[in-house]
């Protein structure tokens, strides 16, 4: 099995094949992880108990660490970005929003009654994904649903959608397309119609942080996600992501994370050898 050449995986979370986890493809895809009548992957807030119910993670692309999903009830659905492209931008913003593109992963407890109606369409999703004959075109749209469902759901998380929070979005969408290569305010701004300093006050209203401290979070984020999942060196790391010298790439890493690329590999492999996964809890 490869996700090379697909747009779409859908699986049951206990018949995923470990060739999933590993395929280096698997880190353009949006994951939609649909827990049914489980606990809860993470640790919750304000909770002294562990509660048994539906739980959806909505784990963005090029993301760092893993949610441990062995043996657990539920469904795995996975999609790249481009089988939405040609859908309204609002849609596309909606999408980014729910999935916290800017994090590590969203997740939503689900009642019965939305449960229920989320099954419908994702029944219908799964026969169509299922025929030998697939149409795409019925796939996307049964895609749409299931998110339009998931964006409702998420609704009361948020605030009314003003034309700031939309800029936010629209800047973390050309990021995520552009950081690798782009790493000034300027060229941000100037793809938004905006100044870098109103660009920087927008940002620093709605996330606390400036167009330069996002874009140096993306790259260390992305260098967290190669010393993890890849075999590449630190050094490769380091030039992979644009730094011609390593020790430049080290202090870079360590202004911004508190630990050295090294010092983080090493706490890496001693949680994963403890808890089985690469979901560290802050």
């Amino acid at each position: 099995m490869t996700l090379q050449n697909k747009v779409l995986y859908i699986r049951n979370l206990d018949n995923c094949p470990p060739a999933y986890l590993e395929d280096p493809a698997r880190k353009e895809f949006f994951e939609i992880v649909w827990l049914r009548n489980e606990e809860a992957l993470h640790e919750l807030q304000h909770s002294f108990q562990t509660l048994k119910g539906d739980w959806i993670y909505l784990i963005p692309p090029y993301r760092v660490h893993q949610l441990n999903k062995a043996g657990k009830n539920g469904v795995l659905i996975s999609f790249k970005r481009e089988l939405l492209e040609g859908d309204l931008k609002e849609f596309l913003l909606d999408v980014f929003r729910m999935f916290n593109i800017q994090g590590e992963f969203s997740c939503l407890q689900v009642n019965e009654e939305t449960s229920e109606s989320l099954a419908q369409v994702f029944q219908l999703l799964m026969d169509e994904y299922e025929k030998e004959d697939m149409q795409l075109i019925m796939i996307k749209a049964l895609l749409k649903v299931f998110l339009l469902k998931l964006i409702q759901l998420k609704e009361e998380h948020f605030t009314k959608q003003d034309i700031n929070e939309k800029r936010v979005y629209e800047f973390m969408l050309l990021l995520e397309t552009n950081y690798m290569e782009e790493r000034t305010a300027d060229f941000y701004a100037g793809k938004l119609g905006l100044s870098a300093k109103r660009l920087n006050q927008i940002l620093k209203e709605k996330l606390n942080k400036t167009a330069v401290q996002l874009i140096h979070d993306r790259v260390v984020l992305e260098a967290k996600r190669q010393i993890i999942h890849s075999e590449n060196t630190i050094k490769e790391i380091a030039f992979n992501l644009g730094f011609k010298d390593r020790s430049y790439f080290s202090r870079f890493f360590k202004q911004h994370s508190g630990q050295t690329p090294q010092e983080f590999q090493t706490d890496v492999k001693h949680h994963v050898a403890v808890h089985d996964n690469t979901l560290i809890n802050s």
